[in-house]
C-alpha cells in the first residue's frame, strides 16, 4: 500500500488506516524501531502480571491484611499438611 508522507507539526508522518491497527491489535501506544533500514511499528509486549505486587501491597494496607476473597475449601482440605 503506497502513503503519503504528511507534515505534522514540526514532524512528518504517515496516517495508518484504522482496518491495519485494528488487524495488528494497535491501540493507544506502539514499540517503533528502524531495523535494517525498515520502519517497524508493533504492539508493546507487556509483562501480564505487571503491577501485581503494587496492587498486593495497597490491597494489603487498604484491607488491614483480611481476605479480599473469602476462602472456599475444598473437600479434603482438612487433611493437607503444609
Amino acid at each position: 500500500m503506497e502513503v503519503a508522507i504528511r507534515k505534522m507539526g514540526n514532524s512528518q508522518g504517515v496516517l495508518i488506516p484504522k482496518p491495519i491497527l485494528a488487524q495488528l491489535g494497535l491501540e493507544g501506544t506502539a514499540d517503533l524501531q528502524v531495523l535494517n533500514g525498515v520502519i517497524e511499528i508493533r504492539p508493546i509486549k507487556r509483562n501480564p502480571r505487571e503491577g501485581w505486587a503494587e496492587d498486593a501491597r495497597r490491597l494489603a494496607q487498604d484491607e488491614g491484611g483480611a481476605l479480599v476473597w473469602p476462602e472456599f475449601p475444598n473437600q479434603g482440605d482438612e487433611g493437607l499438611v503444609w
